[in-house]
């Protein structure tokens, strides 16, 4: 199973949602699919979903999910990090109304540059490839960036300080 959450945040995000579901419609995604869906207004014809879930469920979901698809919110891709899951992270971009700013995508790569635990997908058109190739790409990583979530988040609070001044 793929669980997707796009979060909390009050705009939409129908790209990721509907780039999901149309994999699921051609095939691409043969798995079953399960979509925490927000805001958005895209509503998925292939996909299971559900605007939110409550706390325990997502939890749930996010440690029965072969992959798990997310924002770039920290708490949503920590989540899965904490079950012992490789995110795939699909930042919300300004360009395409769904954040006020791109900062989940900047945050990200730099997550993504400074820990190596997370797959950061910047171009939708490639989502499909990155799902295709999951296991292999988590396999070749480096034990050590599939799990040690006491450093990441000691990681974490640093860079997440020097993005908003905090030393």
């Amino acid at each position: 199973m793929i669980f997707v959450t796009v979060g909390t945040h009050e705009q939409q995000f129908n790209r990721l949602v509907q780039c999901i579901d149309e994999l699921k419609i051609k095939s691409d995604i043969k798995e079953d699919v399960i979509i925490q869906n927000g805001y958005s207004t895209y509503e998925p014809k292939a996909c299971e979903c559900s605007d939110f879930f409550p706390y325990k469920e997502m939890i749930s979901l996010v440690e029965k999910a072969r992959i798990v698809i997310t924002h770039g919110g920290p708490s949503s891709f920590v989540m899965a990090l904490q079950v012992g899951k490789v995110p795939i992270v699909v930042p919300r971009r300004k360009e395409f109304d769904e954040h006020v700013n791109d900062h989940q995508l900047d945050f990200c790569k730099a997550v993504a540059e400074s820990q190596g635990n997370i797959l950061v997908v910047d171009d939708i058109e490639k989502l499909s490839e990155t799902i295709v190739r999951y296991d292999d790409i988590v396999a070749a990583m480096p034990a050590e960036m599939k799990s040690n979530n006491a450093k990441f988040c000691e990681e974490l609070e640093k860079i997440v300080n020097s993005l908003w001044g905090g030393g």
